[in-house]
């Protein structure tokens, strides 16, 4: 099942207190990325992110959830009305997180 464009724009908006919050569309789901490093994505209209130790720290009760088959578990968000803490958690993951794959040029 693919998530809905309402659930991304609902996502978005609850991160919209950050600066550098983008996306990209990927096989009927969406990958979030802030400053240039992804944290998770939007599955199954799920919010879902990278089980990095302060994420972790600041759900210490999140269920972990495969965003797909095959996948690496993830957590899933489940304060996605709080704003703030949406905001706290992508900035305590953010030094986490590995810094974005270089392309390679030819």
């Amino acid at each position: 099942m693919a998530s809905s464009k309402e659930y991304l724009e609902f996502i978005l908006e609850q991160l919209s207190n950050l600066n550098d919050i983008t996306y990209k569309a990927m096989m009927g789901e969406y990958i979030i990325y802030y400053k240039g490093k992804i944290v998770g994505g939007i599955y199954d209209d799920r919010f879902l992110v990278k089980p990095v130790k302060a994420a972790i720290e600041l759900m210490p009760n999140a269920e972990y959830e495969l965003p797909y088959e095959g996948a690496k578990e993830m957590l899933l968000v489940d304060e996605v009305e709080n704003r703030t803490f949406l905001a706290e958690l992508m900035n305590a993951m953010y030094d986490e997180l590995p810094a974005p794959k270089t392309k390679k040029k030819h």
